[in-house]
């Protein structure tokens, strides 16, 4: 099995970042894996020393095969960051294993990871693999691992033939919405606005990519692969991140499982669908009161850190 090159994108949190050095070093994959950090530059001279404190962290750590750093000298952000890495990655290797700086994973995160990633190489309907879960309701419903038409931004991986599938024109990504019946689906079912993402995106009043991600699995009729238990675990919905407000909604378990059996055939779980539609149903409903339209009037008024903010579940 050749291992996925391991992408880490970093900003100005050394505190985040060093607690998921620490618990991706204790994958016992690890030591076999190439590590490209992706370090991106401070916005002005209040983020200096922070983003310097991150790069100090870097030139110290050890534990991987192989670690090379990109050090951006001027900011970025988080989605040109990534799409810029991952192309540059998947290129190179064929596919890759993509990181933030706020991310802790279980032990056998990389295992998860890699074999999955082995397994389903050849498989063109399936375009990522999750090692983030939602924490919903009933997890005993869930098989062990299972497809869904959702991916997630959090401690992820994909294959340079399903990158290449990535749409950054979200006005014809829009377009390929325009049934009511296909938004209703991109929306999972009603449960969550992504769909009024993607026109925020649109409009230029949102600059992400996990959307734009979305969007371009669902036009290709792609499935996302998931763990029945989460692998991995977001520390940064403390109100530290650009991307992220604070909140315990996302919180979760870390699973200890360290072997995978994986479905022969690729099909959407119908059960596993039905649990993340209630759970993201659920985050809507806290979030706001009246109706869709209310909420996304509302957040095109908001200032934009603030709109990010309520903008986590695709980066």
């Amino acid at each position: 099995m050749a291992l996925a090159p391991i992408a880490l994108f970093a900003y100005n949190r050394p505190d985040h970042f060093h607690r998921m050095l620490s618990a991706l070093q204790a994958n016992p994959l690890a030591r076999e894996s190439t590590v490209c950090v992706f370090s991106d530059g401070p916005k002005g001279p209040h983020d200096v020393a922070a983003v310097e404190a991150v790069r100090s962290i870097i030139r110290r750590t050890g534990g991987f095969a192989r670690i090379t750093v990109r050090e951006q000298k001027e900011n970025l952000g988080l989605a040109q960051s990534v799409i810029s890495g991952v192309t540059d990655l998947t290129a190179e290797y064929g596919r890759v294993i993509v990181l933030e700086d706020d991310l802790v994973v279980a032990p056998g995160f990389l295992s998860f990871m890699n074999h999955a990633l082995d397994r389903y190489s050849e498989d063109s309907l399936v375009m990522q693999v999750s090692g983030y879960m939602f924490p919903v309701r009933r997890p005993s419903r869930l098989r062990p691992t299972f497809f869904c038409r959702v991916p997630t931004s959090w401690g992820w991986g994909t294959w340079a033939r399903a990158w290449q599938r990535l749409d950054l024109d979200s006005g014809r990504l829009l377009e390929s919405l325009s049934s009511p019946d296909r938004r209703e689906a991109f929306n999972v079912n009603g449960a969550y606005p992504y769909f009024e993402h993607l026109s925020l995106q649109v409009e230029g009043k949102l600059d992400v990519w996990g959307v734009r991600w979305y969007a371009s699995i669902f036009a290709a009729g792609g499935l996302c692969l998931y763990p029945s238990r989460s692998l991995v675990q977001n520390i940064g919905m403390d109100g530290s991140g650009v991307h992220c407000g604070t909140s315990s909604d996302f919180d979760v378990d870390l699973s200890a499982s360290n072997a995978w059996t994986f479905p022969n055939c690729i099909e959407e779980s119908a059960p596993a669908l039905e649990e993340i539609r209630l759970f993201l149903a659920g985050l809507r409903a806290e979030k706001r009161s009246g109706t869709i339209a209310d909420l996304i009037s509302y957040m095109r008024a908001l200032p934009g850190k603030m709109r990010r903010a309520m903008m986590s579940v695709t980066s």
